[in-house]
């Protein structure tokens, strides 16, 4: 069996008519996503300019740099995806799962500093429910209910991420993927490109407006 036929599904005429059926599924998929955050952020914009005293207030009790670190890391995990997905075009099977594998270090050391500032936010009682305390509005706790909500959902899109690139460069590094062969790294790609994108409209959203 040729390489071609091993990796063809069955219903497809060749592996251009699959590569383009994977990556008009995952472009549906992430427009799926699309409508879930959006109605996350209306919902958070439309209190934060009902209550923006409460929401300035609040969001100052949020780590900035913390989340300025988060940020670069993302930034950076999305340029070593980008280059997994150049290195799988070009056949160049130990530097693809190599790249992924950094993706994969990148989004744990993101996922570790957001664990630091949930704990931050427990020490000082500002998760929302009984035990929430702050000295402030209480519309300051519909802030927080967004931030949990929020970050919290992206949290857990990144570590659907971080398993599925780990499996992704395991593949990889089995010499799965060629240039004829790379659906599979190009649509993990654009999954992992979005929650990134997803993150750089959360931290100016929750960290930065009303700052000043």
């Amino acid at each position: 069996m040729s390489e071609t036929e091993h990796v063809l599904q069955h219903h497809f005429d060749d592996l251009k008519q699959q590569h383009e059926a994977s990556t008009l599924g995952m472009w549906a998929f992430l427009i799926t996503e699309v409508l879930f955050f959006g109605g996350l952020f209306a919902g958070y914009a439309q209190y934060r300019i009902r209550y923006p005293e409460a929401y300035a207030l609040a969001s100052h009790h949020l780590d900035i740099t913390l989340g300025a670190i988060n940020t670069a890391v993302l930034i950076a995990s999305s340029l070593t995806m980008a280059l997994a997905v150049r290195g799988a075009q070009t056949g160049r099977r130990k530097a693809t799962a190599g790249l992924l594998m950094g993706t994969v270090a990148l989004g744990l050391v993101f996922l570790v500093i957001k664990s630091v500032e949930y704990s931050h936010k427990f020490h000082e009682h500002l998760v929302p429910g009984r035990s929430f305390s702050f000295d402030g509005p209480r519309e300051s706790q519909l802030f927080f209910s967004f931030y949990f909500a929020m970050t919290g959902m992206h949290a857990l899109h990144m570590i659907i991420g971080v398993v599925l690139v780990t499996i992704i460069a395991y593949f990889a590094w089995r010499g799965r993927y060629s240039p004829q062969y790379y659906s599979p790294v190009e649509v993990t790609g654009l999954y992992w490109h979005f929650v990134d994108i997803v993150w750089i409209f959360l931290f100016p959203m929750l960290y930065l407006i009303g700052r000043h």
